[in-house]
C-alpha cells in the first residue's frame, strides 16, 4: 500500500511508522556516541547501560522486576526477537497458536522452523480471546502461544483477568508464551498488563519490546527480549548466531537519552491527541470507529457503504480518493473476513486531518452510490 501511495501521490496512513523525526536530543546522543568511539561490536547481549534502561522501564512503569544482566537481550528490532524466541523453542511438528488477525511475521516464522500454526480468530468488536476455545484448542503438543498485547491491528488491550487466564491455561499444559508487547506504553483508557506481572507466566514467557515504537525511529531496528534467566540462555544461544550484535551507537544513544524515562511517559498522551484528531476528522461520515485502547492504529468499519472486499476498497481509496490505508485480510487466514480497514495515526497532525477528510468524503460518496 505504501508503494501504491507513492505511485499515485496519496496521503499515506497505511504502514505503521511515524512520518516525523525522533527527538533532536536523541539524534544528538547517537551522533555523540559515534564521535565518542561506540562504533565496533557491542557485547552479544547488548550494552549493559541499555539493558539497565529496559529493566528500569519494567520496574518503574510496569511494576515488574527484571535483572538486566541475565534477563534482557538487545535485538535488531521486535520481529527478529520474535523469530529468535521461536527458534529457541520450536522444532518440526510443534504446534504454535496465534490469534487472528495477527502480525504477518508470526505464521511464516513458525512454518520456517517446521512448526504447525494453529489459528484462533479474534472477533470484532472486542478482538479478545474466547478462552473456552483456547482451552479446547491447546493440547500437550502445543509448544507456544504467540500473543500481541496491545494488539496490532485492532488496538485491543488485555485485562489482568485475560493475562491470568492465559497463565492458568499455559501452566496446565506446560507451553510457553511469546508476548509481542511492542506497544506496551501506548495505551488509552485501559492500562497495559504485561505477562511478566503474572506469576504463572513469568518463567515461561519471552516478552518482546521495540524502541522504534517508543522513540519514533522504526528504521533504527533496536528491540529487546525479556525472559527468565533460564529462557534467556536459550534465547542467546540462537541470538549469537543470527544477530550476534546490534547497532552500537544507537544502543549507546538510546541508553543516554532514556535515562529519565520521561519521553516514554509522554508517549501515550502525545499519540492520544492524534487519535482524537482522526476521530474528529471522521465525524459525520459513514465510517464506524472500532474501540482503540492501545497502539497507534485505528480500525474503521466500512459495512454501511461498501459490499466488496477490503483489498478492493483500500486500492480504490488510494487511487481515487488519495488516501492509503491497510486492509485486514492479510492479517488473517483466508476464511476470516472483517469489514474494517486499519489507519495509522502516528503521523503529523495535518496529515491525519487530510486523511480523515478524504476518508469521510469517500464514505459519503460511496454510500450514496450504494443507496
Amino acid at each position: 500500500m505504501t508503494a501504491l501511495a507513492q505511485e499515485v501521490g496519496a496521503v499515506n496512513v497505511s504502514q505503521g511508522f511515524p512520518d516525523f523525526n525522533p527527538p533532536e536530543a536523541l539524534v544528538s546522543a547517537v551522533s555523540q556516541a559515534m564521535i565518542d568511539g561506540f562504533n565496533q561490536y557491542a557485547p552479544m547481549p547488548g550494552l549493559l547501560s541499555l539493558r539497565e534502561v529496559v529493566a528500569s522501564k519494567y520496574h518503574h512503569l510496569l511494576s515488574c522486576h527484571v535483572d538486566p544482566e541475565t534477563e534482557v537481550t538487545i535485538t535488531p528490532g521486535g520481529t527478529a526477537a520474535i523469530f529468535t524466541a521461536l527458534a529457541a523453542l520450536v522444532g518440526p511438528g510443534d504446534r504454535v497458536m496465534i490469534f487472528d488477525p495477527a502480525y504477518d511475521s508470526y505464521a511464516p516464522s513458525v512454518i520456517t522452523l517446521g512448526g504447525t500454526v494453529v489459528r484462533l480468530p479474534l472477533n470484532a468488536p472486542s478482538y479478545l480471546p474466547d478462552w473456552q476455545r483456547v482451552k479446547e484448542m491447546i493440547t500437550p503438543d502445543t509448544k507456544a502461544v504467540i500473543i500481541n498485547n496491545p494488539h496490532n491491528p485492532s488496538g485491543a488491550v488485555w485485562s489482568a483477568d485475560d493475562v491470568a487466564t492465559l497463565g492458568a491455561i499455559c501452566d496446565n499444559v506446560g507451553c510457553y508464551v511469546i508476548a509481542d508487547e511492542v506497544y506496551d506504553l501506548i495505551t488509552f483508557e485501559k492500562p497495559h498488563v504485561s505477562v511478566l506481572s503474572e506469576p504463572l507466566l513469568r518463567n515461561r514467557s519471552f516478552v518482546i519490546s521495540s524502541f522504534g515504537k517508543l522513540i519514533h525511529a522504526t528504521g533504527w531496528k533496536v528491540g529487546a527480549c525479556v525472559a527468565s534467566a533460564e529462557l534467556t540462555k536459550e534465547f542467546r544461544k540462537v541470538h549469537q548466531f543470527i544477530n550476534f550484535s546490534v547497532n552500537t551507537p544507537a544502543q549507546q544513544g538510546l541508553a543516554t537519552f532514556l535515562q529519565s524515562l520521561q519521553s516514554l511517559t509522554d508517549l501515550a498522551p502525545f499519540l492520544n491527541k492524534k487519535r482524537m484528531i482522526l476521530e474528529e476528522s471522521l465525524h459525520g461520515s459513514l465510517w464506524k470507529r472500532r474501540v482503540c485502547y492501545g497502539t497507534y492504529f485505528q480500525l474503521i468499519d466500512y459495512a454501511d457503504f461498501w459490499d466488496g472486499t477490503d483489498v478492493d476498497l483500500a486500492r480504490l481509496l488510494t487511487t481515487k480518493y488519495g488516501v492509503a490505508t491497510i486492509p485486514l485480510s492479510p492479517f488473517t487466514n483466508d476464511e476470516q473476513r472483517d469489514t474494517a480497514l486499519r489507519v495509522c495515526f502516528a503521523k503529523q497532525d495535518h496529515i491525519i486531518r487530510l486523511a480523515g477528510e478524504r476518508l469521510a468524503q469517500a464514505s459519503l460518496e460511496l454510500g450514496s452510490q450504494k443507496v
